[in-house]
């Protein structure tokens, strides 16, 4: 039988250690049927292939994402983005832009902006009332740990002085204990929970906005890290792959909330058997261990150290009791369910390492693949354990540099030898640990090219829009924990898809897999290290299906 399509003189790296590189492929019927050099595949080819001659340019699985969140960062893309800016002056300008052209809006809403763009990250009611003094605003920062409010928000919600900080948040004051403006962690939801109720709509649009966004990047399927609670994108996943909108293979982490125990374990396994329609399957629970080293609320196993450098009183949180943890990723386990964990102190990876051998003599638990994403701050001891215990380690590589955010809000409260042990991928691959790469977007880009340049140089790309002039960031960061090009690649490809059990189908570029491609401008792997970021994608495709074209590729 013929081909349906074929691609030929390229420079493809196909993932697999049987055959690392070739020349071209062959696909029919959404699979690949052969992979080799071109005279190989020519057997394939007759007047009704479709033929696209690469002429050197990589052929590469398609990008796969193991934490993201699709359906908030198309809405907040559709609402006040500030995700493209850094500086006040320009967050200014896009809110009283906004502002302007929404004046039947109850509430101004989006987010992205950054921490260190504001002094101590924080940023006060005051610049927001100077722009929108008669309407409530409510924006969440670019990690999604902390909001900035105007007064009118505060009043509708109550704030003041007197308001105590919820026990899993806080509310940063000035010295006579007024709210400044900014909401931490548990906190935000004082005013968040005022806000209108994103309809099922909107979460649709949302999801597909982004879906466009992730294919013109080469991704091809990811884990979307939260579907529940705060981001209850549900029935809009199940509406899109009902209707065959979902193009993507999307896993759903379902909300794991903390205000509960095992009781809510009836309920997740309705929304999965209710929910596995078409490429959407809710099969892994998303549990949020702790906050972010910037606000101090990552979970530490030692002080964090004050401005002066001597060690506060302030060790960051464990939202979830660490015994009751156990026992919780141990239900899960018994029930099929995947622990995806967000852990960002060396404490909070602890715990949830914990967890996960304690749950390791349930039947069946070696193949539910629990992964531990951001691991920002890990433990020496703790390295090995990820091997040992079958645990996935899911980084965002492109928060492993110097930035203004790491200079400024996390190394100096950290100290040495801690903020060594930062994002420490190339240690965790000589252990023998098993990666897996994401973008936590919309908290950064969701560019896996940008992504594996810091992985790759631990240096953030050229053209990072969240730079600064300080020298120190020219200079890579704990250059021992690079890792490879090759690795990274596998990372965002083999990696992911070995986390969403998708690897027997996908991840590679082997004979009898789906033919989730994309094709690169250029050979990735002769650019040189220092030029990965400077490569686009120019076509995805999804089972042999075109899901993304620039205009440059033909």
């Amino acid at each position: 039988m013929p081909a349906d399509l074929a691609f030929v003189s390229g420079a493809i790296w196909t993932v697999d250690p049987g055959r690392p590189r070739a020349e071209a492929v062959a696909i029919s019927g959404g699979r690949i049927v052969a992979v080799g050099t071109d005279d190989e595949i020519r057997t394939h080819v007759d007047a009704t292939t479709q033929v696209h001659d690469l002429r050197g340019r990589s052929l590469l699985p398609g990008f796969q994402d193991a934490h993201v969140h699709p359906a908030p960062s198309g809405v907040e893309m559709l609402n006040c983005d500030l995700s493209e800016a850094h500086s006040i002056a320009e967050y200014r300008e896009i809110i009283a832009r906004y502002a302007a052209a929404h004046p039947d809006e109850e509430w101004i809403r989006g987010g992205g902006w950054s921490m260190d763009v504001f002094p101590r990250g924080i940023p006060t009611k005051e610049e927001l009332d100077a722009i929108v003094p008669d309407r409530p605003v409510y924006l969440p920062n670019r990690d999604g740990h902390g909001a900035w409010v105007n007064t009118r928000a505060l009043e509708l919600a109550g704030v003041t002085r007197d308001t105590p900080d919820p026990e899993d948040g806080r509310i940063e004051r000035d010295g006579t204990g007024e709210p400044v403006g900014t909401l931490q962690e548990g906190a935000t939801d004082l005013v968040g929970k005022l806000l209108p109720a994103i309809t099922d709509e909107q979460w649709l649009q949302g999801l597909l906005t982004a879906q466009a966004h992730l294919h013109s990047l080469g991704i091809t399927a990811w884990q979307d890290a939260i579907v529940g609670g705060p981001y209850d994108s549900f029935t809009a996943h199940c509406t899109a792959a009902e209707r065959g909108l979902l193009t993507a293979r999307v896993v759903g982490a379902l909300w794991w909330e903390r205000s509960l125990g095992i009781e809510q374990i009836d309920g997740l396994i309705e929304r999965r058997t209710t929910g596995s329609v078409g490429r959407f399957a809710p099969t892994s629970v998303k549990i949020m261990q702790d906050g972010v080293c910037e606000n101090f609320t990552a979970g530490m196993l030692d002080p964090y150290l004050g401005s002066d450098g001597t060690p506060t009183s302030e060790r960051g949180k464990s939202f979830v009791d660490p015994e009751r943890l156990k026992g919780y990723v141990r239900a899960l386990a018994e029930a099929g369910f995947q622990a995806h964990f967000h852990a960002i102190g060396d404490r909070a990876v602890r715990e949830c390492l914990d967890a996960i051998e304690a749950a390791s003599d349930v039947a069946g638990s070696a193949d539910l693949r629990h992964h531990i994403s951001h691991i920002q701050v890990v433990h020496p001891n703790d390295i090995p354990r990820f091997a040992a215990l079958g645990a996935v380690a899911n980084g965002q590589p492109l928060w492993a540099a110097y930035e203004p955010q790491m200079s400024q809000l996390t190394i100096p409260f950290l100290g040495q030898p801690r903020a060594s042990w930062q994002y420490p991928f190339g240690s965790l691959l000589r252990s023998g640990a098993r990666l897996a790469f994401g973008s936590d977007w919309s908290v950064s880009s969701p560019d896996p090219l940008e992504e594996i340049h810091v992985a790759v140089n631990r240096m953030q790309p050229a053209d990072y829009p969240y730079g600064s002039d300080d020298p120190l960031e020219s200079e890579p960061f704990l250059p021992e924990e690079r890792i490879s090009l090759a690795a990274a690649v596998e990372a965002f490809t083999l990696g992911t898809a070995y986390v969403n059990h998708l690897d027997e189908q996908t991840g590679t570029i082997t004979e009898g897999k789906l033919a989730d491609l994309a094709v690169l401008d250029r050979d990735l792997f002769e650019e040189g290290d220092e030029h990965i970021s400077e490569a686009s994608v120019e076509l995805t495709l999804v089972e042999g299906d075109v899901v993304y074209e620039a205009p440059s590729f033909r």
